[in-house]
Protein backbone atom coordinates (compact mmCIF):
# COMPACT_ATOMS: atom_id res chain seq x y z
CA UNK A 1 0.00 0.00 0.00
CA UNK A 2 1.26 3.60 -1.06
CA UNK A 3 2.36 5.50 2.36
CA UNK A 4 2.37 9.36 2.60
CA UNK A 5 3.94 11.03 5.95
CA UNK A 6 3.20 14.26 6.16
CA UNK A 7 4.71 16.52 8.61
CA UNK A 8 8.12 14.62 8.69
CA UNK A 9 10.40 16.25 9.44
CA UNK A 10 9.48 16.16 13.41
CA UNK A 11 10.88 13.84 15.74
CA UNK A 12 7.82 11.10 15.18
CA UNK A 13 7.70 11.91 11.93
CA UNK A 14 11.42 10.76 11.57
CA UNK A 15 10.42 7.59 13.85
CA UNK A 16 7.64 6.87 11.56
CA UNK A 17 10.02 6.56 8.73
CA UNK A 18 12.35 4.61 10.30
CA UNK A 19 9.88 2.22 11.55
CA UNK A 20 8.38 2.12 8.14
CA UNK A 21 11.66 1.29 6.45
CA UNK A 22 10.81 -2.18 6.91
CA UNK A 23 7.42 -2.96 6.97
CA UNK A 24 6.58 -5.59 4.28
CA UNK A 25 3.33 -4.17 3.27
CA UNK A 26 3.64 -0.15 3.54
CA UNK A 27 5.71 1.68 0.79
CA UNK A 28 6.97 4.99 1.68
CA UNK A 29 5.93 7.08 -1.34
CA UNK A 30 5.39 10.54 -0.30
CA UNK A 31 7.18 12.34 2.32
CA UNK A 32 6.54 15.95 3.21
CA UNK A 33 7.44 18.41 5.67
CA UNK A 34 6.25 22.12 4.89
CA UNK A 35 9.02 24.13 6.61
CA UNK A 36 11.69 21.91 5.47
CA UNK A 37 10.72 21.03 1.90
CA UNK A 38 13.38 20.88 -0.72
CA UNK A 39 15.95 19.73 1.96
CA UNK A 40 17.65 16.52 2.19
CA UNK A 41 15.96 13.72 4.53
CA UNK A 42 19.26 12.99 5.97
CA UNK A 43 20.03 16.47 6.36
CA UNK A 44 17.31 16.53 9.43
CA UNK A 45 17.45 12.74 10.26
CA UNK A 46 21.04 11.54 9.86
CA UNK A 47 20.27 8.65 10.97
CA UNK A 48 18.02 7.52 8.19
CA UNK A 49 20.35 6.45 5.83
CA UNK A 50 17.90 4.26 3.58
CA UNK A 51 16.21 7.84 2.87
CA UNK A 52 19.68 9.02 1.64
CA UNK A 53 19.03 11.63 -1.74
CA UNK A 54 15.82 11.66 -1.12
CA UNK A 55 13.78 15.28 -0.39
CA UNK A 56 11.10 16.24 1.78
CA UNK A 57 8.18 17.41 -0.69
CA UNK A 58 5.75 20.20 0.24
CA UNK A 59 2.49 19.99 1.40
CA UNK A 60 0.85 19.42 -1.30
CA UNK A 61 -3.55 17.84 -1.23
CA UNK A 62 -2.89 15.89 -4.75
CA UNK A 63 -0.01 13.59 -3.68
CA UNK A 64 -1.66 13.28 -0.43
CA UNK A 65 -4.48 11.63 -2.51
CA UNK A 66 -2.20 9.29 -4.20
CA UNK A 67 -2.08 7.46 -1.30
CA UNK A 68 -3.56 4.43 0.29
CA UNK A 69 -3.09 5.44 4.06
CA UNK A 70 -1.94 8.71 5.69
CA UNK A 71 0.00 9.55 8.70
CA UNK A 72 -0.57 13.21 9.94
CA UNK A 73 2.93 13.98 12.26
CA UNK A 74 1.82 18.30 12.20
CA UNK A 75 1.78 20.55 14.94
CA UNK A 76 -1.62 20.76 16.59
CA UNK A 77 -4.87 22.38 14.81
CA UNK A 78 -2.83 21.97 11.52
CA UNK A 79 -4.44 18.16 10.60
CA UNK A 80 -8.18 19.74 10.61
CA UNK A 81 -6.88 22.60 8.11
CA UNK A 82 -6.42 19.66 5.57
CA UNK A 83 -8.80 16.40 6.29
CA UNK A 84 -11.55 18.21 4.79
CA UNK A 85 -9.67 17.65 1.49
CA UNK A 86 -8.50 14.19 2.22
CA UNK A 87 -10.36 11.23 -0.06
CA UNK A 88 -12.82 9.39 2.37
CA UNK A 89 -11.42 6.18 1.08
CA UNK A 90 -7.89 6.64 2.33
CA UNK A 91 -7.01 5.34 6.08
CA UNK A 92 -5.78 8.55 7.83
CA UNK A 93 -3.87 8.11 11.30
CA UNK A 94 -3.34 11.65 13.09
CA UNK A 95 -0.66 12.29 15.08
CA UNK A 96 -1.80 15.25 16.57
CA UNK A 97 -4.42 15.87 19.17
CA UNK A 98 -7.00 17.73 16.89
CA UNK A 99 -9.34 14.86 16.87
CA UNK A 100 -8.64 13.41 19.89
CA UNK A 101 -11.40 14.84 22.42
CA UNK A 102 -15.18 14.05 22.22
CA UNK A 103 -16.08 17.14 24.51
CA UNK A 104 -15.87 20.75 22.79
CA UNK A 105 -15.67 22.59 25.54
CA UNK A 106 -12.94 20.58 26.73
CA UNK A 107 -11.08 21.25 23.87
CA UNK A 108 -11.61 24.75 23.23
CA UNK A 109 -10.55 24.91 27.67
CA UNK A 110 -7.19 23.17 26.81
CA UNK A 111 -6.25 24.44 23.30
CA UNK A 112 -8.00 27.82 22.85
CA UNK A 113 -9.51 27.27 19.57
CA UNK A 114 -12.47 25.51 18.10
CA UNK A 115 -13.50 21.83 17.68
CA UNK A 116 -12.63 20.23 14.83
CA UNK A 117 -14.63 17.04 15.39
CA UNK A 118 -14.03 13.34 17.13
CA UNK A 119 -12.46 10.27 15.24
CA UNK A 120 -12.01 6.40 16.99
CA UNK A 121 -9.73 6.74 19.92
CA UNK A 122 -6.52 4.46 18.86
CA UNK A 123 -5.59 2.69 21.98
CA UNK A 124 -5.64 -0.34 21.09
CA UNK A 125 -5.01 -1.94 24.64
CA UNK A 126 -8.63 -0.43 26.24
CA UNK A 127 -11.64 -2.42 25.91
CA UNK A 128 -13.62 -2.64 22.18
CA UNK A 129 -11.25 -0.22 20.40
CA UNK A 130 -9.29 -2.60 18.47
CA UNK A 131 -12.89 -3.39 16.60
CA UNK A 132 -13.67 0.25 16.58
CA UNK A 133 -9.77 1.19 14.88
CA UNK A 134 -9.82 -1.83 12.27
CA UNK A 135 -13.32 -1.12 11.61
CA UNK A 136 -12.23 2.92 11.10
CA UNK A 137 -10.73 5.23 8.24
CA UNK A 138 -9.80 7.29 10.50
CA UNK A 139 -8.46 7.08 13.43
CA UNK A 140 -7.02 9.67 16.37
CA UNK A 141 -3.68 8.35 17.68
CA UNK A 142 -3.21 9.17 21.96
CA UNK A 143 -0.96 11.86 23.03
CA UNK A 144 2.14 10.23 24.53
CA UNK A 145 1.38 10.88 28.38
CA UNK A 146 -2.05 9.69 27.79
CA UNK A 147 -0.78 6.54 26.63
CA UNK A 148 1.12 5.64 29.24
CA UNK A 149 -1.58 7.20 31.73
CA UNK A 150 -4.55 5.41 30.86
CA UNK A 151 -2.97 2.02 30.50
CA UNK A 152 -1.26 2.30 33.81
CA UNK A 153 -5.22 3.39 35.36
CA UNK A 154 -7.89 1.50 33.30
CA UNK A 155 -7.56 -2.22 35.03
CA UNK A 156 -8.33 -0.50 38.18
CA UNK A 157 -10.78 1.44 36.89
CA UNK A 158 -12.47 -1.14 35.23
CA UNK A 159 -12.57 -2.94 38.31
CA UNK A 160 -14.41 -0.65 40.23
CA UNK A 161 -12.12 -1.25 43.23
CA UNK A 162 -10.96 2.27 43.23
CA UNK A 163 -12.02 5.18 43.43
CA UNK A 164 -11.66 7.09 39.94
CA UNK A 165 -12.82 10.75 41.34
CA UNK A 166 -9.35 10.80 42.89
CA UNK A 167 -5.99 9.83 40.30
CA UNK A 168 -2.96 11.95 41.19
CA UNK A 169 -0.24 11.34 38.33
CA UNK A 170 3.20 12.59 38.42
CA UNK A 171 4.76 11.57 35.01
CA UNK A 172 8.17 13.26 33.74
CA UNK A 173 8.91 12.92 29.67
CA UNK A 174 12.26 13.45 27.18
CA UNK A 175 12.41 16.20 25.79
CA UNK A 176 11.60 15.32 22.63
CA UNK A 177 7.94 14.79 24.03
CA UNK A 178 8.06 19.06 23.36
CA UNK A 179 8.48 18.72 19.48
CA UNK A 180 11.85 19.74 17.42
CA UNK A 181 11.36 23.73 17.49
CA UNK A 182 14.32 25.18 19.20
CA UNK A 183 13.44 26.50 22.39
CA UNK A 184 15.81 27.89 24.76
CA UNK A 185 14.59 25.83 28.25
CA UNK A 186 14.91 22.67 25.98
CA UNK A 187 18.80 23.41 25.12
CA UNK A 188 21.62 20.64 26.76
CA UNK A 189 22.68 23.79 28.92
CA UNK A 190 19.68 23.98 30.34
CA UNK A 191 18.50 20.58 30.66
CA UNK A 192 21.44 18.69 31.75
CA UNK A 193 21.04 18.37 35.54
CA UNK A 194 18.42 19.74 36.09
CA UNK A 195 14.77 18.54 36.69
CA UNK A 196 11.33 20.92 36.60
CA UNK A 197 7.46 20.47 36.58
CA UNK A 198 5.90 22.70 33.67
CA UNK A 199 2.75 23.07 32.95
CA UNK A 200 1.52 22.92 37.19
CA UNK A 201 -1.34 22.79 38.57
CA UNK A 202 -3.21 20.60 36.35
CA UNK A 203 -3.43 22.72 33.03
CA UNK A 204 -1.59 19.98 30.88
CA UNK A 205 -3.50 19.17 27.86
CA UNK A 206 -3.57 15.55 27.94
CA UNK A 207 -5.86 15.79 31.28
CA UNK A 208 -9.26 15.89 29.61
CA UNK A 209 -8.13 13.23 27.40
CA UNK A 210 -6.75 10.52 29.60
CA UNK A 211 -10.16 11.47 31.84
CA UNK A 212 -12.64 11.01 28.52
CA UNK A 213 -10.57 7.52 27.83
CA UNK A 214 -10.69 6.48 31.18
CA UNK A 215 -14.34 7.20 31.63
CA UNK A 216 -15.98 4.80 29.48
CA UNK A 217 -14.41 1.98 31.83
CA UNK A 218 -16.09 3.59 34.95
CA UNK A 219 -19.84 3.98 36.65
CA UNK A 220 -18.44 6.71 38.55
CA UNK A 221 -16.76 10.19 37.28
CA UNK A 222 -13.27 9.93 36.35
CA UNK A 223 -11.32 13.08 38.10
CA UNK A 224 -7.28 13.20 37.20
CA UNK A 225 -4.83 15.08 39.06
CA UNK A 226 -2.23 15.49 36.54
CA UNK A 227 1.27 17.08 36.90
CA UNK A 228 4.07 16.43 34.47
CA UNK A 229 8.10 16.98 34.59
CA UNK A 230 10.52 17.72 32.49
CA UNK A 231 13.40 14.95 32.73
CA UNK A 232 17.16 15.47 31.53
CA UNK A 233 16.46 12.98 28.50
CA UNK A 234 15.81 12.56 24.85
CA UNK A 235 13.38 10.10 25.00
CA UNK A 236 10.43 8.43 27.70
CA UNK A 237 7.93 8.61 29.93
CA UNK A 238 7.88 7.16 32.82
CA UNK A 239 4.80 7.74 34.92
CA UNK A 240 3.69 6.98 38.69
CA UNK A 241 -0.34 7.08 38.89
CA UNK A 242 -2.10 6.42 42.85
CA UNK A 243 -5.61 5.92 43.50
CA UNK A 244 -7.79 4.92 46.89
CA UNK A 245 -8.24 1.48 47.38
CA UNK A 246 -9.10 -1.78 49.57
CA UNK A 247 -7.52 -4.13 47.23
CA UNK A 248 -4.26 -5.93 48.33
CA UNK A 249 -1.17 -6.18 46.51
CA UNK A 250 -1.85 -9.86 45.27
CA UNK A 251 -5.40 -8.79 44.19
CA UNK A 252 -4.20 -5.80 42.28
CA UNK A 253 -1.48 -7.72 40.14
CA UNK A 254 -4.38 -10.19 39.42
CA UNK A 255 -6.04 -7.38 37.79
CA UNK A 256 -3.45 -5.99 35.84
CA UNK A 257 -1.83 -9.71 34.78
CA UNK A 258 -5.59 -11.21 33.14
CA UNK A 259 -6.42 -7.73 31.88
CA UNK A 260 -3.12 -7.83 29.79
CA UNK A 261 -2.56 -11.19 29.49
CA UNK A 262 -3.14 -11.43 25.25
CA UNK A 263 -1.58 -7.78 24.79
CA UNK A 264 1.75 -8.43 22.90
CA UNK A 265 3.01 -4.59 23.48
CA UNK A 266 1.86 -4.44 27.30
CA UNK A 267 3.79 -6.35 30.19
CA UNK A 268 3.58 -6.42 33.96
CA UNK A 269 6.92 -6.72 35.04
CA UNK A 270 7.90 -9.77 37.85
CA UNK A 271 7.59 -8.72 41.42
CA UNK A 272 9.90 -5.92 42.61
CA UNK A 273 11.56 -4.96 39.00
CA UNK A 274 10.54 -1.29 37.99
CA UNK A 275 9.89 -0.25 34.82
CA UNK A 276 13.01 2.08 33.26
CA UNK A 277 12.26 4.41 30.53
CA UNK A 278 16.22 3.10 29.06
CA UNK A 279 14.63 -0.78 28.13
CA UNK A 280 11.82 0.61 26.37
CA UNK A 281 13.74 3.08 23.80
CA UNK A 282 12.83 2.16 20.15
CA UNK A 283 10.58 -0.14 21.05
CA UNK A 284 6.31 0.11 21.04
CA UNK A 285 6.52 -1.43 24.50
CA UNK A 286 4.61 -0.41 28.08
CA UNK A 287 5.98 -1.60 31.10
CA UNK A 288 4.05 -1.51 34.23
CA UNK A 289 4.71 -2.32 38.03
CA UNK A 290 1.83 -2.49 40.63
CA UNK A 291 1.61 -2.08 43.97
CA UNK A 292 -0.55 -1.34 47.24
CA UNK A 293 0.54 1.36 49.82
CA UNK A 294 -1.36 -0.02 52.74
CA UNK A 295 -0.23 2.80 54.92
CA UNK A 296 -2.37 5.44 52.95
CA UNK A 297 -4.51 2.24 51.15
CA UNK A 298 -3.65 3.73 47.69
CA UNK A 299 -2.71 1.90 45.05
CA UNK A 300 0.64 2.36 42.85
CA UNK A 301 1.26 1.63 39.19
CA UNK A 302 4.27 2.83 37.97
CA UNK A 303 4.55 2.78 33.81
CA UNK A 304 7.31 3.68 31.34
CA UNK A 305 6.89 3.72 27.59
CA UNK A 306 9.24 5.49 24.56
CA UNK A 307 7.52 8.66 23.60
CA UNK A 308 7.96 8.05 19.99
CA UNK A 309 7.52 4.55 20.22
CA UNK A 310 3.98 3.40 21.79
CA UNK A 311 3.46 7.04 22.33
CA UNK A 312 3.59 8.27 18.86
CA UNK A 313 5.10 6.68 15.85
CA UNK A 314 4.83 3.22 17.29
CA UNK A 315 0.91 3.24 17.88
CA UNK A 316 -0.02 5.21 14.66
CA UNK A 317 2.07 2.24 12.77
CA UNK A 318 0.18 0.00 14.99
CA UNK A 319 -3.19 1.73 14.35
CA UNK A 320 -2.21 1.48 11.16
CA UNK A 321 -1.75 -2.11 10.88
CA UNK A 322 -5.06 -2.61 12.18
CA UNK A 323 -6.97 -0.54 9.96
CA UNK A 324 -5.39 -2.24 6.93
CA UNK A 325 -6.17 -5.50 8.55
CA UNK A 326 -2.96 -6.51 8.65
CA UNK A 327 -1.08 -8.27 11.64
CA UNK A 328 -1.39 -5.83 14.47
CA UNK A 329 2.70 -6.49 15.58
CA UNK A 330 3.93 -5.68 11.60
CA UNK A 331 7.23 -3.70 11.80
CA UNK A 332 7.19 -3.11 15.51
CA UNK A 333 8.80 -4.99 18.83
CA UNK A 334 8.52 -4.62 22.35
CA UNK A 335 11.97 -5.14 22.98
CA UNK A 336 13.99 -1.74 23.50
CA UNK A 337 17.77 -0.65 22.45
CA UNK A 338 18.70 -1.19 25.84
CA UNK A 339 21.67 0.98 27.87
Amino acid sequence: MRVGVVGASGYAGGELLRLLESHPMLDVEYIAAGSNAGELITDVHSHLIGYSRKRFSETNINEINKCDVIFLALPHGESAKIVGEISSSAKVVDLGADFRLKDPDSWRKYYQIEHAGTWVYGLPELPNKREQISNSNRVANPGCYATAIALAAAPAVQSGAVIAEDIVVVAASGTTGAGRSSKVNLSASEIMNSMSSYKFGGVHQHTPEIEESLQSLSSSKVKLSFNPMLAPMPRGILATVTMKTNLGEGQAREIYSSFYAQEPFVHLLDEKRMPETSSLIGSNAVHLQVAVDSHTSRLLISAAIDNLGKGAAGQALQNANLMCGFQETIGLTSTGIGQ
